[in-house]
C-alpha cells in the first residue's frame, strides 16, 4: 500500500511540472526565431517535456529555452482535424 501511494505521489509531481500551455505554444512545425540571431529562423522539431531546455529545432544542435525565442509563424504546425471521418461500419 505504502508502495502505491509513493508512486501516485510522483506521478502528480511530474504532471504538475508540466507546462501544458508552454508545450502547446511551441509545437512541432512552428517557426521560430532566436532572439540573440534576429532574422535567423528555425522550425521546431519537438518540445521534449521532461528535458531541460525543452525545446528542440531542426538543425540547431542545442536545445532552447521559450525565453530565447520568438514565434515568428505557426502555419506549418500539424493539428488533428475537428471534422469526425467517415466510418464504413
Amino acid at each position: 500500500m505504502q508502495k502505491l501511494q509513493l508512486w501516485k505521489l510522483s506521478a502528480m509531481s511530474i504532471e504538475s511540472v508540466i507546462d501544458w500551455d508552454e508545450m502547446f505554444e511551441y509545437l512541432p512545425g512552428t517557426v521560430v526565431e532566436l532572439k540573440e540571431k534576429p532574422g535567423v529562423l528555425y522550425q521546431i522539431d519537438y518540445y521534449e517535456a521532461m528535458m531541460v531546455p525543452p525545446i528542440w529545432l531542426v538543425g540547431d544542435p542545442h536545445p532552447r529555452y521559450p525565453h530565447q525565442l520568438r514565434v515568428v509563424s505557426r502555419q506549418e504546425v500539424q493539428v488533428c482535424e475537428l471534422e469526425p471521418e467517415l466510418s464504413l461500419v
